[in-house]
C-alpha cells in the first residue's frame, strides 16, 4: 500500500504536465485574420471549422476572393487543399491569439485571431 501511494506521488507531476495543454488541431479552429505576411495580403481571413472545412477570403486590390477546402492538422503541419492544390506549412507559432506559418520556401504569414 505504502509503494502504491510513493508511484502516484512520483508519477502524478508526470501525467499533469501535459494537462490543459490544447493541440495544434484544437487550438487552429476558428477565424484568423492576416496581419503581415508574404503570401497573402493583410486584412485576408482563414476560418478553420472542428469538421475539417476551410473557408479564405483573400483581399488584394480592394477585391475579396472567396475559396473553400479543406485542412488538416498533423503535430507542426498545416495541410490545406483549395483548389484541388495541397500545400503543407510548418506552424512555428499557434496560440490562442497567434498563428505564424511558413511554407517549404520560408515564407510566412502571422495572422490574429479574430
Amino acid at each position: 500500500m505504502r509503494t502504491a501511494g510513493v508511484l502516484v506521488l512520483l508519477c502524478a507531476p508526470l501525467l499533469l504536465t501535459g494537462c490543459g495543454r490544447k493541440s495544434n488541431a484544437e487550438l487552429i479552429v476558428g477565424k484568423w485574420e492576416v496581419a503581415k505576411g508574404e503570401r497573402a495580403p493583410a486584412g485576408s481571413v482563414a476560418e478553420f471549422t472542428k469538421d475539417g472545412k476551410l473557408k479564405v477570403n483573400r483581399k488584394a486590390f480592394g477585391q475579396t476572393k472567396s475559396m473553400e477546402g479543406t485542412y488538416k492538422v498533423e503535430e507542426d503541419k498545416l495541410i490545406t487543399t483549395i483548389e484541388g492544390e495541397t500545400e503543407t506549412d510548418t506552424i512555428k507559432t499557434l496560440n490562442a491569439t497567434t498563428l505564424i506559418i511558413e511554407d517549404s520556401r520560408g515564407k510566412t504569414i502571422e495572422m490574429k485571431k479574430k
